[in-house]
């Protein structure tokens, strides 16, 4: 199949310079790559009968394909929340060409059987692609290490216990020491659990108003700062998972001076929304770790805006109305972002607290490095590509999702900015433009 997407912005930092960025351009895509890309030129509309498929891409944005490095896809195990295929379709929707996912599943991935199980039904799903995440302890019991080689040859791409911290400091130094063996990058969920024991959201004035046990900063932080000494000590890769905290973003800036190989990411609702969004006990509003103060959300968009956070991932966590309109404090922690995340951060660049080129960093160009993945509109390179129109409004609708859950915080926003076309491998899987205007 050829395809020629047409007259699209490029945004590819690490591909284009920065004149190359404000320049239309096409690109040419044959037999799932990428052959050529090249200035348009009027003239050669005549061409179109040479392709399959014309997109049309004048005023959009063409990027990369969005990469979300922090998906729960459930299966196997707990598909009334979410399937692979619904999870793959979801982020189709949003704009990803690839996802992980972690490995808190009913069996956990913790053994090369289930990994090869949720690459099958990701084929099967045909979808997007799809990286699994292995377990660091059997079980996600933080007792003893996995089998890194064969979850890697099994096609795992990192290992973490997600979900649940590591508490012993010595298995996690061994963890990072057997990883780097095998060149794995290892993502830490940081909680001090003793620290964090019975409480239901951040901890502070709207906690003791609303009669609700809380979950102070230190919980995160402490072991942000353990995980980070551990890193420094045996020189292997930490990647520090859904950042929230000002403290935490002060202590990965310090360490990235200091050379320490550490990465972190952060999720939209850390720099959208504040504890205040937990008003009448919003159950969609619930996550771990939870909403913070509106100082750590200024803290989370400064560090997003220096570099200190080096990736937006969505820690898409499907729960159905079964785990979420209970009480408050008994509700399943978790909210589902395949499908919004893009919009939350084109708001970013509408505050200018980023650029586009630095939000297509952090949405793309940095979890392909982080976790050495092929990406990048460059010739020769799989054509997985993302088109977005960063205008067009829309209200969101989570009984319109493609995903299986509904437990969004952002239901009935309005939005402006979304993905219109995801192409993986050279092949739509996405496309939100009707025929007759292509």
């Amino acid at each position: 199949m050829r395809m020629i997407i047409k007259g699209g912005q490029v945004v590819d930092p690490k591909n284009f310079d920065s004149a190359g960025l404000k320049t239309p351009m096409d690109i040419i895509i044959k037999e799932g790559r990428i052959v050529e890309i090249r200035e348009p030129k009027e003239n050669r509309n005549h061409e179109s009968t040479d392709f399959d498929r014309v997109i049309d891409a004048r005023g959009k944005i063409v990027t990369p394909g969005l990469i979300d490095m922090h998906v729960h896809l459930r299966e196997p195990g707990q598909e009334y929340k979410e399937t692979i295929a619904s999870g793959c379709l979801a982020a189709a929707h949003g704009g990803f060409t690839a996802i992980c996912c972690m490995p808190n599943t009913s069996p956990v991935n913790d053994n090369s059987q289930i990994t090869q199980y949720i690459k099958k039904q990701a084929e099967i799903a045909d979808l997007v692609h799809v990286y699994p995440v292995g377990a660091i302890s059997p079980g996600l019991k933080g007792k003893g290490l996995n089998e890194f080689g064969d979850l890697k040859r099994a096609g795992v791409v990192a290992v973490s216990d997600d979900g649940n911290p590591v508490t012993d400091s010595m298995l996690m130094r061994r963890a990072l020491e057997y990883a780097k063996g095998f060149d794995l990058l290892v993502i830490s969920h940081c909680e001090d659990i003793s620290l964090a024991a019975g409480g239901a959201m951040n901890e502070g004035a709207v906690a003791t108003k609303m009669g609700l046990s809380g979950i102070p900063n230190a919980a995160e932080s402490t072991m942000v700062m353990r995980d980070i000494a551990l890193s420094e000590l045996t020189s292997a890769k930490i990647h520090i998972a859904h950042v929230s905290t000002k403290e935490s973003v002060h202590i990965i800036r310090d360490a990235k001076k200091r050379g320490v190989p550490v990465t972190a990411e952060t999720a939209p609702h850390y720099f959208t929304l504040t504890e205040d969004n937990v008003d009448r006990y919003n159950t969609n509003a619930k996550m771990n770790p939870p909403l913070r103060s509106k100082e750590d959300r200024d803290a989370i968009k400064e560090g997003l805006f220096d570099g200190t956070i080096d990736v937006i991932a969505t820690d898409h966590a499907p729960h159905t109305s079964i785990e979420k309109e209970v009480e408050f404090d008994r509700a399943a922690n978790g909210v589902i972002g395949l499908e919004t995340s893009l919009s939350l951060g084109l708001k970013l660049v509408e505050e200018k607290v980023l650029t586009i080129e630095s939000l297509v960093e952090k949405m793309s160009a940095n979890p392909a490095m982080i976790l050495g993945l092929e990406n990048g509109i460059k010739i020769g390179n799989m054509a997985d590509i993302t088109i977005i129109d960063p205008d067009v409004p829309f209200k969101v609708d989570s009984e319109r999702f493609c995903s299986k859950s509904r437990n969004t915080p952002f239901n009935g926003w309005d939005m402006r900015g979304k993905a219109v076309f995801t192409i993986v491998a050279g092949r739509i899987v996405f496309d939100d433009i009707p025929s007759d205007k292509i």
